[in-house]
């Protein structure tokens, strides 16, 4: 009694209440079988749920951490081949920093070693020079000496055949004094 009053108060409900029971006998449809297939969806919803969704969801959490915990990671090597690659210029620039050092003082030492191979060789040319002088001195006295007795010789025949008398060797030496005085 209490449905008819509902219905008669408001005729949408009514209506609606109407069509749906000749649209559930239209489909043939059973409402213990669709009170069923809901129990049945439940059932079949929460084993997938704990036994496939809830793995699924909680592997995905993992995975999630673990991708995050792998792009820190990445960063964290980022941020280190910089500081090596700043460190690499830097040791880049220090090294050229020491070779350049390196070329001006090997340039340094070669032109030391250079001037002193001068002199040394200046030194040696000088020693030469003044030994060959040595030498040539010696043999001018010799020379000389050779063409003093051969002029003293030939002033000798000379006088010999000049005085047409053989002196004898005081009177040939005092003569040579002379002579060559």
């Amino acid at each position: 009694m209490l449905s008819r009053k509902i219905f008669l108060r408001d005729p949408l409900v009514y209506y609606l209440s109407k069509n749906m029971e000749s649209l559930i006998s239209t489909f043939h449809v059973d409402i213990r079988l669709l009170l069923a297939q809901i129990f049945n969806f439940a059932v079949v919803f929460a084993v997938l749920y704990f036994l496939a969704f809830k793995p699924i969801i909680k592997m995905m959490g993992e995975r999630s951490s673990k991708i995050e915990k792998s792009l820190e990671e990445a960063k964290e090597i980022e941020q280190k081949l910089q500081a090596a690659d700043e460190k690499q210029k830097e040791i880049i620039k220090e090294a050229k920093k020491q070779s350049n050092l390196i070329i001006e003082e090997a340039g340094k030492k070669g032109e030391e070693k250079k001037t002193e191979m001068i002199v040394k060789a200046k030194e040696e040319i000088g020693q030469i020079i003044n030994a060959e002088k040595a030498r040539i001195l010696g043999e001018k006295a010799e020379t000389l000496k050779e063409i003093k007795k051969e002029v003293a010789d030939l002033v000798v025949l000379t006088v010999e055949k000049l005085l047409n008398e053989k002196m004898d060797s005081a009177k040939d030496t005092e003569l040579i004094k002379k002579m060559v005085k």
